[in-house]
């Protein structure tokens, strides 16, 4: 058995995430506190005992979701299961920062921060309402990158995430988004669904907010992972610090290459992936990248309790 770490990215967020682990796990709970700190509010309170609008704006719902995963880290952690278990550590979007916490190559607090500040700059980066994203079903990544050349008409239009062979998400402005759309389903997509966001990610009208993480994150000391990050934006694995940096700048505005990461770590002989934190959205994708990968969801004290039976 060889495992791969992965970690969920925006839209897993769920009010009364990470709870349970908190109440089981003071390692777990430690992790909340922890980001409590660094933000200088009770984001835990939010994250426990909020209202999910506010828990899904860009600039709260990143920093949750890494203290979501942090402790479902920290819980394996107590169960004797370190993060050198794993063969390789893969985040969608976000989740990369995620995974770079949980390799041992961003604190906590510093990861906390530094989320905050790219859900602030990504929310900036372009006016609500001027840009959008939509999910296109059914067409493979070269045909939506078809899709969307026709659909710009001189704007912004872009394949931002390539989820899985049957998902591929494009970003940009409004228009440009929703003629994709139009055009996606002459083409025989099943479906094209816009997708309830509040900016568009992964694409060049982030630009300003790659600027923004540029400068944020020269400020922060980055190590090299315990174990290596099969980047986003290169779907391959990367360990020197100094490149990790530059990839995640390049992130806020290049495509989330999914399909091809879950890819590469098959072909580095991976067979098993344990999602860290809220969700099972990137089991469900990685299940239709490749089916021979056996996926397992760890966001609760009965997740970690199966993991740990599982990986016996």
């Amino acid at each position: 058995m060889t495992l791969a770490f992965v970690f969920p990215g925006q839209g897993a967020q769920t009010i009364g995430m990470g709870k349970a682990l908190a109440d089981a796990y003071p390692a777990a709970k430690a992790v909340f506190d922890e980001v409590d700190e660094a933000l200088g509010e009770s984001l835990s309170s939010l994250i426990w005992d909020g209202d999910i609008e506010t828990l899904t704006l860009t600039q709260n719902a990143q920093p949750a979701l890494m203290a979501t995963s942090m402790a479902a880290m920290r819980a394996l952690e107590a169960e004797g299961v370190d993060v050198t278990r794993a063969a390789f550590v893969a985040g969608h979007s976000l989740g990369e920062y995620s995974a770079l916490a949980a390799a041992g190559a961003l604190s906590v607090a510093d990861t906390a921060r530094l989320l905050r500040t790219r859900g602030q700059a990504m929310q900036s980066a372009v006016p609500v309402g001027e840009g959008a994203m939509a999910a296109i079903l059914g067409l493979d990544l070269d045909a939506v990158r078809a899709v969307a050349e026709e659909a710009a008409q001189g704007e912004v239009c872009q394949a931002a995430n390539d989820n899985d062979p049957t998902q591929v998400v494009v970003s940009g402005a409004k228009a440009a988004v929703e003629r994709a759309a139009e055009i996606a389903k002459e083409k025989g997509a099943k479906r094209a669904v816009m997708l309830p966001v509040s900016a568009p990610f992964h694409c060049a009208l982030m630009q300003p907010a790659a600027e923004v993480m540029a400068e944020a994150l020269a400020g922060v000391e980055i190590k090299a992972p315990a174990v290596p990050l099969v980047a986003n934006v290169r779907a391959e694995a990367v360990t020197d610090p100094d490149l990790i940096r530059q990839l995640l700048v390049e992130q806020v505005t290049g495509s989330v290459r999914w399909r091809e990461s879950v890819q590469y770590m098959v072909a580095q002989s991976v067979t098993e992936a344990w999602e860290i934190g809220a969700g099972k959205a990137l089991s469900g994708m990685i299940r239709k990248i490749d089916r021979s990968v056996a996926c397992s969801a760890v966001g609760t004290p009965e997740d970690v309790q199966k993991a740990l039976q599982a990986g016996d």
